[in-house]
Order: structure tokens, then C-alpha cells, then sequence
């Protein structure tokens, strides 16, 4: 190709332009905010506009951790060498089911950054190469050339629109892209979108370190409180030797703003190193909140028509459930995705068909892990699939057996971090040995302090 074009800095951009820069012999960033020098990449930046959860907590997972070396030999490395923070579930990765430390195992390595500096990382690495560069625009439109899209109608900083020609054009402006608006206004359908609602809503404290100890450099816990609510949290260490909390519920159980009700959802959580920070650490500013009113996806692959010279990645594919932290994993499984399509050989000048039908099993299976959980709440409608009811419990059943049983917490883990399909834990030989961990737990054959 002469000329890529990715519509969105974001990190799913940024990978599918790494991915370009080796197919490509120009690769155009097209980046609405108007971002930093490629250089400046402190622990101090704030936010993108563009990315309204950028001031919440981001973990890498091992999966998308290790797509991104791959692609950036040394990413990680650098990384923590910056002050980002390397979590290994055998060791400092501690996961709670209603106050209950889950066993460790481990070889399962995680990043725990604010977004901010980790995309700013990424950013700088990406825009190192030749081929590739970025420019300051807003995405007003797509340019057509029969059956092909051939570019796209952009507004420049002062506002004065032109079109970048483009051999491909890959959007990655996110779950509020308008690719049905603009593919119907060259006359094609629009891919259907698919809506869960889940009514989550959480909020993010800095903490500056505290001085005592604290076993965990990464804790995740889940609560189901006596009433039926569930509540979820999570706390890193990030740069700049601080210490990054998320505290999360579903529909009226949202939190709000104040730090006071901040440190009481962190006192009241059964797992105590979130007990421990709010006792020991020293917030750092006001919590943020983040509404995420549903999970959605685009079915691209139903479509019976398609223009050449498209294709889409990261959340304007699907948006899933936050707290799972699956989306910057996903965006590097769609860029994995791009790279198999581009290294096929197909021409751009053909519908990306195949590169549609590899991603949707990439969605089909982070959207199995999510919304699986997700329509168990009470709160959530939305037709439960067939099947629902076993595949329920199968679950829960994985997840009780998961704190003791360090072979189905293992299993358990591939999945949360891609490493592995949703599907192997529906193996046989898997629901056995869950439900002989299961049972030696309640009838007390497993030590209570593990």
C-alpha cells in the first residue's frame, strides 16, 4: 500500500499503526486532540479529552502485555523502567471473592500504568517509526471512489476540511463512532449494533504510597454484600510511587465523587488490602466517576455488502464491561487480527471479509467472558441466550473452585487474561475438578486460611 490511514490516537489506533508500518509505506495517525510532543510522556499528564475513562484505572493483561512486546520489543521493560509496576500473579497479584484471597499461581504477568502515560508510551514508540505520523484533525466523514473507500474527509485545526487519500482506512475512533452514519451516506447499510445495558458505574482515588507494607502490588476483589448487591474494586501501584483505587457497583449502587464515601466503600470491602489503604494511604485529589451505561458491539460480519478499504478495530468493534479490563487486550487481538489479513496477501482493493471473521471470534469470545457475568444481575434485561441457566452456574462454579484449587485458578486466570478461550473451562475434565475443589472447600478439607 502507499498510504494507510487510522482514524484515532487511541491505543487501538496506535497498534493498528504499528502493524500498518510493515505493509504500508505511509502510515497517517488522524488524532483529534491535540496531544503532547512524542517525548513528553511524564506521570503527571492528564487525560486525552477524547478518552473520558482516561483518568480511570488501566491494567495491561499478560496477553495484550505480550502482543505489544512483540510488536515494541522491550515495551513492558521500559515501562516499569519509567515506574509502572510488573505484578505476577504467583506472587504480588492478589485476587478476593467475598474477602477470601484466592491461592496464588503464577507466570501470569500484568502492568499496572494510568493511561495517560502508558498510551504516551506507546505513542512515542509507535511514532518512532519512519512511515508513520500523526495529524491534528476531526474525522467529518469517509471519501468513496466506487466500491471502495478511498480516503476520508477530515477538518484540520483551523477548521478547514480536506481529504487524506488513503489505499485503507482503519477506524479506531472508539464505541461512539459514527462508521453507520458514514457508510450510509455513500450508500451502504450500516452494521447492526448489538446493546447489553449494565448500568455501571465506578470511580478512581490517587493515593500517594504509604509507609507500611503491602503484600499486593495488584488487588482485585468481588463482593456480594448480604442484600444482593455486588460490589467490585481494584488497586495498583502506578508511577510516580503512587497507589491508583477503583471502587465500583451497578445501578443505584454507583459511587459518587466525595472522598469521605470514597474511603468508607474501601473500609467496607471484605478484602483487606483495600481496608488497609484507606487506613494507611493519603488520597491525592477527588475521586473521579465514570458512567458505562452498556456493552456494545457492531456485527460487521452479517452484512451482505461491505466497501473495500475498511476495516475497524478496538471499541468501534465492541466495548465491553470495564471492570474486566479487557479492552486495551482486545484492541492488541484486533491488531494481531489486521496483521494476519494484511500478511494473507488480500488486496485492500477487496472487502476484508476475512479479517471481519477472525475478529468477530476475538469479540464473540471477550463478549461470552462479559456478558455471561453481566446478565446474571438482577438489573440487567436483555434476552438471556439459550442455555443461560447451566452456563450460569457452570460458571459460578469455576469461580468457587478458583480459591482453593490452584489448577482451576490457573485455568481460570488464562481466560480473564486472553491467554485462552471462555469455552475451555467448559471442559469435562475442568467442571470435574472444580466441583471435587468445591466440595472438599465445603466440607472443610481445605485449610481456611488459603
Amino acid at each position: 500500500m502507499r498510504r494507510a490511514a487510522v482514524l484515532g490516537g487511541s491505543i487501538a489506533g496506535l497498534l493498528a499503526a504499528r502493524v500498518l508500518s510493515d505493509h504500508a509505506d505511509e502510515v497517517v495517525v488522524l488524532e483529534r486532540d491535540d496531544v503532547a510532543p512524542a517525548g513528553d510522556f511524564g506521570g503527571d499528564r492528564e487525560p486525552r479529552p477524547g478518552v473520558p475513562q482516561g483518568t480511570q484505572m488501566h491494567a495491561l493483561l499478560d496477553a495484550g502485555r505480550r502482543r505489544i512486546d512483540h510488536w515494541l520489543p522491550g515495551f513492558a521493560t521500559e515501562l516499569v523502567a519509567a515506574g509502572a509496576a510488573l505484578a505476577d500473579t504467583g506472587t504480588d497479584v492478589h485476587s478476593f471473592l467475598d474477602g477470601r484471597r484466592k491461592v496464588l499461581t503464577g507466570d501470569i504477568e500484568m502492568v499496572s500504568a494510568t493511561r495517560p502515560f502508558l498510551e504516551a508510551h506507546l505513542r512515542r514508540r509507535v511514532l518512532a517509526f519512519d512511515n508513520v505520523r500523526l495529524v491534528n484533525g476531526r474525522v467529518r466523514g469517509l471519501a468513496f471512489t466506487g466500491d471502495r473507500v478511498s480516503g476520508v474527509r477530515y477538518a484540520d485545526a483551523a477548521d478547514a476540511e480536506d481529504v487524506l487519500t488513503a489505499d485503507l482506512v482503519v477506524d479506531a475512533t472508539g464505541r461512539a463512532s459514527r462508521i453507520g452514519t458514514w457508510l450510509r451516506e455513500g450508500g451502504w447499510p450500516e452494521p447492526g449494533m448489538r446493546r447489553m445495558p449494565v448500568d455501571l458505574g465506578y470511580a478512581t482515588a490517587l493515593f500517594r504510597r504509604p509507609a507500611g507494607p503491602h503484600d499486593a502490588t495488584l488487588a482485585q476483589s468481588l463482593a456480594n454484600l448480604p442484600d444482593g448487591r455486588l460490589r467490585l474494586g481494584t488497586l495498583g501501584r502506578v508511577e510516580g510511587d503512587r497507589w491508583v483505587v477503583l471502587v465500583a457497583g451497578y445501578a443505584d449502587d454507583r459511587p459518587g465523587r466525595g472522598v469521605e464515601e470514597f474511603l468508607l466503600r474501601c473500609k467496607e470491602d471484605p478484602a483487606a488490602p483495600f481496608r488497609q489503604l484507606a487506613e494507611d494511604g493519603e488520597p491525592i485529589g477527588e475521586p473521579v466517576t465514570y458512567r458505562h451505561p452498556d456493552n456494545r458491539r457492531r456485527d460487521f460480519h452479517l452484512l451482505d455488502r461491505f466497501p473495500a478499504g475498511l476495516v475497524a478495530v478496538g471499541d468501534t468493534l465492541a466495548s465491553f464491561n470495564p471492570i474486566y479490563g479487557q479492552g486495551m487486550s482486545s484492541a492488541t487481538s484486533h491488531a494481531s487480527c489486521l496483521a494476519t489479513y494484511l500478511e494473507s496477501g488480500q488486496s485492500p482493493r477487496d472487502p476484508a471479509w476475512s479479517y471481519f471473521r477472525q475478529a468477530r471470534t476475538v469479540v464473540d469470545d471477550a463478549w461470552q467472558t462479559s456478558a455471561l457475568n453481566d446478565l446474571k444481575l438482577p438489573h440487567v434485561t436483555g434476552p438471556r441466550p439459550r442455555g443461560f441457566t447451566v452456563a450460569s452456574r457452570l460458571s459460578d462454579l469455576i469461580v468457587r473452585a478458583s480459591v482453593t484449587d490452584p489448577v482451576i485458578h490457573r485455568r481460570f486466570l488464562d481466560v480473564m487474561h486472553m491467554r485462552s478461550s471462555a469455552k475451555t473451562l467448559m471442559r469435562p475434565g475442568t467442571l470435574l475438578r472444580a466441583a471435587w475443589a468445591t466440595r472438599q472447600r465445603d466440607t472443610g478439607r481445605v485449610d481456611a486460611a488459603v
